[in-house]
């Protein structure tokens, strides 16, 4: 199971809405949905919530040390209360995927993308799991870092929150541990209106 759920950002009100700060949403998407409320604590350099599913503690983490420090607060909070990379769920913003699409996968590269760097250098491992929010990509790579820090297009931001919004119906997979079906359901994506059955 997913004991820790971590989203990504840059803290302050300047960045509140840029893309980058795509973890950041999901993350308080998913406090609303477990009814918990995300406070600052300064000994895990970012903000936190503990839930209780089933029994079972679930952390929930904002890291507030800038994208590329993420892995600071991530590592001490998984060292801490002793979890594994395997149970950690990272939310980050990803340009390769378009506003509104989502992947969920467990390994493999940072894709050069800071705050993942981070956790993989501070965790000392690439094996935990991340959930991909589509930002799409300015098509030059020269304006990606002025892309990231801006507000998405209105369309854009309509199908990034319809997406998190949808993502939080395979939350029950994540928490129970069954991320075939958790990935079967955040990988099906909505039908149009009036599309048809296949």
């Amino acid at each position: 199971m997913i004991k820790l759920f971590v989203g990504l950002g840059n803290p302050g009100a300047e960045y509140q809405a840029t893309r980058h700060n795509a973890g950041f949403w999901w993350l308080d998407a998913v406090a609303r949905e477990l009814k918990v409320t995300l406070t600052a604590d300064k000994a895990w350099q970012g903000q936190m919530a503990r839930a209780t599913v089933s029994g079972q503690p679930v952390w929930l983490l904002k890291p507030l040390t800038f994208m590329n420090l993420s892995g600071r607060s991530v590592a001490a909070l998984a060292r801490f209360y002793k979890i594994a990379p395997h149970e950690i769920l990272v939310a980050h913003d990803d340009l390769d995927i378009m506003p509104g699409q989502l992947k969920l996968k467990r390994g493999g590269s940072h894709a050069g993308h800071n705050g993942l760097r981070d956790i993989h250098d501070q965790l000392g491992s690439d094996d935990y799991w991340r959930l991909r929010l589509g930002i799409g990509h300015p098509g030059v790579k020269a304006e990606v870092i002025d892309w990231v820090l801006k507000k998405p297009l209105a369309v854009h931001q309509e199908a990034i929150d319809a997406c998190i919004a949808r993502s939080l119906k395979a939350l029950p997979q994540l928490l129970n541990g069954e991320m075939d079906k958790a990935t079967m359901l955040l990988h099906t994506k909505p039908r149009e209106p009036g599309e048809s059955q296949p």
